[in-house]
């Protein structure tokens, strides 16, 4: 029996889809999901704006979309976190207090967010001195305070040049901060961009890994992978995840065609077979896919 097989009935991996890869129009985005079988979005932005940006009327037509569809959400996908540490922090807070209010509008309780590019003249966290690093704990626990006042959970994600891009580093920020309100998204592709081994932050973060962004890469490439045909260990962190009993979503994030600080691009084509990658996945290792 396979080790997927043995824990099927404790074990759910819900997909989902960072929908604005298949294009800026919430039509096509909800047409072509619909087509591969997958009914929930991790809301980042339509009509090539931002979710945080977007108006009251233009939030409302987008969750009439989804409703009319059956459609829910993984999370609202929010650029929080991802401003220089050195930048304003009380205009920035203004835009986390609307990610929470929007959790009522949309019907999630989850926020993806990321703990901060290092300051101005510094490329990377290694350089930076330990009164920045105060800073990213300050500045996260606040938001925290405020998650758990606010009854949603912040997911956050091992992102590129963030402070919590290294294992190193994760692990300090998930020994710092306990709360439940703080949960780890697991993006394999991310270490391999970055330049680290994703079975290390997969080690150092399982115990508090709540959601996985699916999306493979190659070391040195210009763009994503199929999932399970990059550097990412895709099937052997999905495997173990399924045999601890992981329940909860998978969000496609493919960047098949490329992506960068704000996104990334896959398209109505390949999209769904980006979809169909990891499903044989999840299939192979005796789980079905929700």
């Amino acid at each position: 029996m396979s080790t997927g097989e043995s824990h099927a009935s404790t074990t759910s991996f819900t997909l989902s889809a960072f929908a604005d890869e298949i294009g800026p129009d919430p039509q096509q985005q909800v047409d072509v999901l619909s087509a591969a079988g997958v009914k929930h979005i991790e809301f980042r932005s339509i009509l090539n704006t931002n979710v945080l940006a977007l108006s009251d009327a233009q939030i409302d037509d987008f969750k009439a979309l989804l409703d009319r569809h059956g459609f829910g959400l993984s999370a609202i996908g929010s650029p929080i976190g991802k401003i220089r540490i050195d930048e304003p922090f009380a205009p920035h807070l203004e835009r986390f207090e609307r990610a929470i209010a929007l959790c009522d509008r949309l019907g999630t309780r989850n926020i993806r967010i990321f703990s901060y590019y290092p300051p101005q003249g510094h490329d990377t966290w290694d350089t930076v001195g330990p009164e920045w690093v105060q800073q990213v704990y300050e500045r996260m626990g606040e938001k925290i305070r405020r998650a758990e006042a606010a009854g949603v959970v912040l997911m956050h994600e091992n992102e590129h040049r963030i402070y919590g891009d290294s294992p190193v580093r994760l692990a300090d920020l998930y020994a710092r901060f306990t709360s439940p309100a703080l949960v780890a998204v697991y993006d394999a592709a991310n270490y391999v961009f970055c330049g680290y081994d994703p079975l290390e932050g997969w080690a150092v973060t399982k115990e508090r890994t709540k959601h996985f962004h699916i999306k493979d890469w190659k070391r040195g490439a210009q763009h994503g992978s199929l999932a399970g045909e990059g550097d990412g260990h895709i099937p052997t962190v999905i495997a173990e995840a399924a045999a601890r009993g992981y329940s909860g979503f998978a969000t496609l994030e493919p960047h098949l065609l490329g992506g960068g600080p704000t996104g990334g691009v896959t398209g109505p084509e390949l999209f769904p077979k980006a979809i169909d990658a990891f499903r044989g996945i999840l299939q192979r290792i005796g789980v079905s896919p929700r």
